[in-house]
Order: C-alpha cells, then structure tokens, then sequence
C-alpha cells in the first residue's frame, strides 16, 4: 500500500477550565491512505468529533488544547502549520461536512453563494466563475433546478437538501480529504440512504480520501474500508471493515456488532450495552471498559492493556488478544 495522506500520530486533546480536566481524544493514532475510507465509529462522547476538529484545529482555546501527537498531511504536521497557512488548506484540500447543515449553514447568505465563496476564496476564480461553478456543484448533488436553488436561503432548503449542500460546499475545490461528521444523523432512513450513495459516487468522481464519523454500525458497513473504533477517547480497535465485522478482537466492538442487527452475526436477540460510557473527568485505573465488560479478567480493573498488534496490521487495547488471534464472530 502507498504511503498514507494522513497519519494521526498519539492525538491527544484535553479541556481544561478550573473545575476539571477532560482527555477527551488520549493517545489516537491511525493511518488513511488516498481513495480509501476510514470510519472512526463508537458511542456519543468517545470523543470522535473531537478528533476530527483537532485535525483542522478548530476547537476554541481556551478551554481546549492539543497536549501530544502529530497530524500529517502529505508529511506536513497540521498541528505546527501557522494559522494563515492552515486556513489555506481547510476547505481547500481539507473538507468538512458538519453534523448539523442548519447551524453550518449561513442563514442570511443564498447557498449558492456560500458555496462561491469558497472558490473564489480558494481558487482566486471570478465572481461570474465561483456562481457558475456553485450551480455545476448544486446539480451534481442532486439539488434540482440548482440555477434557481442556488438563490434561495438555507431556510427554503429541506433537511435532506442542506446536506446535500454541505457536501456540495466541501466539495468545491476538489478536496484531497473529505471529514464528514454523522453525515446522516438528523435524515430519515431514506434519505439517509440516498445521501450515502450520493458520497460514494463522488468519492469514486473526485478520487478523494473520506474519514466518517459515526455511531451507525450499518453506515461503517456500507461505507468504510478501514475502521478505528474508539471508547473513552482511545482507538481500542483498528482493521479492515471486513475483519471488523467477521472476527472483531475487542470486547466493546463485539458488543456494538451485537447491539445491531446484522447479516454477520446473524442474532435473534439484540444486545444492549451495559452500564454507561465512563466520566472522563473523574481519574481512573484499568481499562475504561472494564466496568461494562462481560468478558472483563481479574487485570482489566488495575492494569491499562497497551495496543497489540494483531496478524495483519491489526490492533486491539485488550488483555484478551495478548498472543492470540481473533476468532470469528458467533
């Protein structure tokens, strides 16, 4: 395989206020490499956004701060770029699709000019140039009558099609990474469906790298190449969406496969997940799963598993693959 677009090198990003401190994203490393989708998946607050706007460098300081790790981009460390040379790549060949179109969206700026903005801003494209190419990008996302559409406001927009904007918005200027952040949460499941399929075809068109952020186990398995599952602000599993799914090495993956239905593990009773996600703040020992963790050994409560490395390329933070091989799921 080719060397990687982006290499997340021991991410680590806290925030801190006098009452407390929070490692909201501790120690994340992986790697996504060019036309390949990489799912970062696991529940709200494992710290997912998180990590995907310390990438860009977009959360607010104070009370944020990125304490350790590398972000490289084509072997340039976004996290010591200086600010103006930054904001030159975000949008550009750094592309983010929020979670929510509405509050992303400009609501007193016609969407077609928002998305002109971003050309004429990036590419030095004239005015007649970045509207003529904000229409070209409306219709490629499916947006009909986009010379019309393009006038209106964001408010005119169902939910569906300020999406579409958004993707359109990113897409602009041919970006070489595309994030997008729970893409299809707010979306009915058609919807949903149809946006999906929408961003594969334009990733196979634009020939870019995707990370995904999710919580939707069945998004990671239409979607994603790769995966990083992630608990407590640490990648507690990385492999291929295939290993993933067929022969899952972590406690905490095996109980997100199982609180779904799925084609792969082929269960009549679903699973939930017991006990709650850990308080970030408060210190702790062990593995941050353990409390909820039904296969959890005497060890997982007092020593913290360090990444193995698994056959493949794989790894797992679990005592339970120390020297082993994951078996296939149920």
């Amino acid at each position: 395989m080719t060397e990687p677009i982006l290499s997340v090198r021991g991410l680590k990003t806290e925030f801190v206020t006098p009452d407390y401190r929070v490692v909201a994203v501790d120690g994340l490393s992986y790697d996504l490499h060019a036309g390949r989708t990489l799912a970062v998946v696991g529940e709200s607050g494992s710290g997912k956004s998180v990590h995907a706007l310390s990438i860009l460098r977009l959360l607010p300081v104070p009370p944020a701060r990125i304490t350790a790790g590398e972000v490289l981009y084509r072997g340039r460390d976004l996290l010591k770029l200086p600010e103006a040379e930054l904001r030159r790549l975000r949008g550009d060949r750094l592309a983010m699709i929020f979670q929510e179109p509405m509050t992303s969206l400009n609501p007193v700026m016609r969407v077609g000019e928002q998305i002109a903005e971003s050309v004429a801003l990036h590419k030095g494209a004239s005015d007649a140039a970045a509207a003529a190419r904000a229409v070209e990008l409306l219709g490629k996302v499916g947006i009909p009558a986009p010379e019309k559409r393009a006038r209106d406001y964001p408010h005119q927009f169902s939910g569906g099609m300020r999406q579409r904007a958004m993707i359109a918005m990113a897409l602009a200027c041919d970006p070489d990474i595309l994030i997008a952040d729970e893409p299809t949460t707010a979306l009915d499941v058609t919807i949903q469906a149809q946006i999906l399929e929408l961003m594969k075809a334009l990733q196979r068109e634009f020939k870019m790298a995707m990370v995904l952020i999710t919580h939707n186990i069945g998004v990671v398995a239409e979607m994603a190449d790769d995966v990083v599952v992630m608990y407590a602000g640490r990648a507690v599993e990385k492999a291929s969406v295939h290993e993933v799914f067929k022969t899952p090495a972590h406690p905490y993956t095996r109980a997100l496969l199982g609180s779904v239905p799925s084609i792969y593990t082929r269960k009549e009773r679903l699973a939930a997940i017991a006990g709650q996600p850990p308080d970030l703040a408060a210190p702790r020992a062990g593995c941050p799963f353990a409390p909820r963790c039904a296969e959890a050994l005497e060890r997982c409560a007092a020593e913290d598993p360090p990444p193995f490395p698994l056959p493949g390329g794989r790894m797992s933070n679990c005592w339970l693959v120390e020297g082993k091989t994951p078996a296939a799921a149920p």
